[in-house]
């Protein structure tokens, strides 16, 4: 099994930052893909950012330029910068991880999702 754990999330006032973290822990061969989706009370979970094995990154257009995904490969732990928040990036965030673990099996493991909150 491979476990993601989210932390950072919180209460911060518009115009201000927060970093999220994803350590991945288990029997883990290769992550392919790292995504942070994130999901607002009563719409759908949508993709905000993704980093890849090789290092390329994607983001949402809603978040370009104020949001950036990046990794320590040394401790599986993958981050979410998040600067000049807005009202609108209120939500619950997810991390989400796809790959090969032990025997070369593929996974897709969610975290338990953590809240950001961006309110004055």
């Amino acid at each position: 099994q491979v476990q993601l754990v989210e932390s950072g999330g919180g209460l911060v006032q518009p115009g201000g930052s927060l970093r999220l973290s994803c350590a991945a822990s288990g029997s883990i061969y290769r992550i392919d893909a790292t995504n942070w989706y994130r999901q607002a009370p009563g719409k759908q979970r949508d993709l905000v950012a993704t980093i890849t094995v090789i290092g390329s990154t994607n983001y949402a257009d809603s978040v370009k330029g104020r949001f950036t995904i990046s990794r320590d490969n040394a401790k599986n732990t993958v981050y979410l910068q998040m600067n000049s928040l807005k009202p609108e990036d209120t939500a619950v965030y997810y991390c989400n991880a796809v790959g090969l673990r032990d025997f070369r099996q593929r996974f897709n493991s969610w975290g338990q999702g953590t809240q950001v909150t961006v309110s004055s």
